[in-house]
């Protein structure tokens, strides 16, 4: 949940290892330095300096008669105490992808979003915006030109049948690209009883020469728990961000925009504003607010140091170590280096 680039795929700079028995390896990741410096509107200022986001993947393909297969697998350090963890298991076969992956959300939204540092979800304002939720136990997505239909492991215990996406990318020669996903969930109300909740997401990335602009909106219901924000503000993993008081479903809308600028073949700068909304909140500010800006520089292929400004209005959530973690409201700085291979 990453540099959004580096998210998608860790295997730009992969180290191909050859071909054992029909079956072609690599190894990919990176590995990544940082320090934050957080200024929370409430409590003392901190800084929080660690390597644990450094990742490590292996890629194995091979062709099956007309068929083929690949198998990836990544692990992270942003376990309890700088454990190993999984972060993606996957088998993919043709059009067919299976395993610990990415949401259907994240795939609507991450690629045509404006680069990030930050490593707590995809970006608020999006419909995926939650860190703590977007690698789903099991994902299943079916990709054929241009459509993604995804089902997911429910986040809701309760749920009847899992979680739903489809969507539709289209991408034109000058380089822009755009996105429409219809979510659907199976959302626990009252007295057990269960309503469908859906929503609409719409992004777009346009190239324009060195510059590029990103523009995203959604809104439904049975959305907050992706999103990370709902009725009571911070959504976490709970789906009692899902319903008001009288335990109605409530909508959630968000929108972000972006700009980033190549300013030469080694530095580039990026801008982006996001928020999201609760049509009814226990909270007295219904609204998530951030921005972000930052500077990245490319001192040697594979090798980027970065500089990134926060600020957000309210607490969110991300899971930097498998469980839960809160961003207070406030201010952030972060310094870090990543090495790619």
């Amino acid at each position: 949940k990453a540099v959004i680039v580096a998210s998608l795929s860790s295997q730009g700079f992969a180290l191909e290892l050859g071909d054992f028995n029909g079956t072609q390896f690599s190894v990919g990741g990176y590995l990544k330095a940082e320090s934050v410096f957080n200024n929370p509107d409430e409590s003392n200022s901190t800084l929080e300096s660690s390597a644990s986001q450094s990742r490590l993947n292996v890629t194995t393909s091979r062709k099956e008669g007309d068929h083929s297969i690949k198998g990836f697998i990544e692990g992270d350090f942003r376990g309890t105490s700088s454990v190993f963890r999984l972060r993606h298991a996957t088998i993919t076969v043709d059009n067919l992808t299976v395993g610990q992956t990415w949401t259907g959300q994240f795939f609507a939204n991450a690629p045509f979003d404006t680069e990030m540092i930050n490593f707590y979800g995809t970006g608020i304002g999006t419909i995926s915006g939650n860190g703590a939720v977007v690698r789903p136990d099991l994902v299943v997505h079916y990709v054929k030109d241009g459509m993604r239909l995804t089902l997911q492991d429910p986040l809701d215990n309760e749920a009847h049948y899992p979680d739903m996406v489809a969507a539709y990318t289209h991408r034109t020669t000058e380089g822009h690209a755009f996105n429409v996903a219809v979510t659907g969930r199976d959302v626990e109300v009252t007295n057990g009883d269960s309503e469908l909740g859906a929503a609409l997401s719409l992004a777009a990335k346009m190239k324009f020469g060195d510059t590029s602009v990103t523009l995203s909106g959604f809104s439904g219901e049975g959305a907050a728990i992706y999103a990370g924000w709902g009725y009571n503000g911070a959504a976490g993993t709970s789906s009692t961000a899902e319903v008001d008081g009288n335990g109605d479903l409530v909508t959630v809308s968000g929108f972000s925009a972006g700009v980033g600028h190549k300013v030469s073949d080694k530095l580039r700068v990026n801008l982006r504003y996001g928020q999201v909304t609760a049509d009814a909140s226990s909270l007295a500010d219904d609204t998530l607010k951030t921005i972000t800006a930052n500077m990245i520089y490319t001192y040697i292929p594979g090798l980027d140091i970065g500089l990134e400004l926060r600020d957000q209005n309210a607490a969110s959530n991300g899971a930097p170590s498998g469980n839960i973690a809160t961003r207070p409201a406030g201010q952030q700085v972060e310094v870090m280096a990543m090495y790619k291979f």
